[in-house]
């Protein structure tokens, strides 16, 4: 009652195969290699000790002209309390 014979771990994978098809698992193995490789890349960037450069968001520039000008734009100024 030790440990399964070789026979035994191919039955196991005939019956696997035979109950999920090869494309099912070929999408899951490719998915699963996708996540390790990912999990890899993710520990490296943190443990490389290199800072990244940061992006900066992106920003509307408008200018003054073109709000003037515009009749559906509406100038508001925020006020504090006192």
């Amino acid at each position: 009652m030790g440990s399964f014979s070789i026979w035994h771990w191919l039955i196991v994978l005939l019956v696997v195969v035979l109950i999920f098809g090869t494309k099912k698992l070929k999408n899951i193995g490719s998915d699963l290699g996708g996540a390790v490789h990912g999990f890899k890349e993710g520990v490296k960037g943190g443990s490389a000790g290199t800072p990244e450069t940061p992006v900066p968001p992106n920003q509307q520039v408008t200018s003054s002209a073109t709000k003037a000008n515009d009749p559906n734009t509406v100038d508001v100024e925020a006020k504090t309390r006192s």
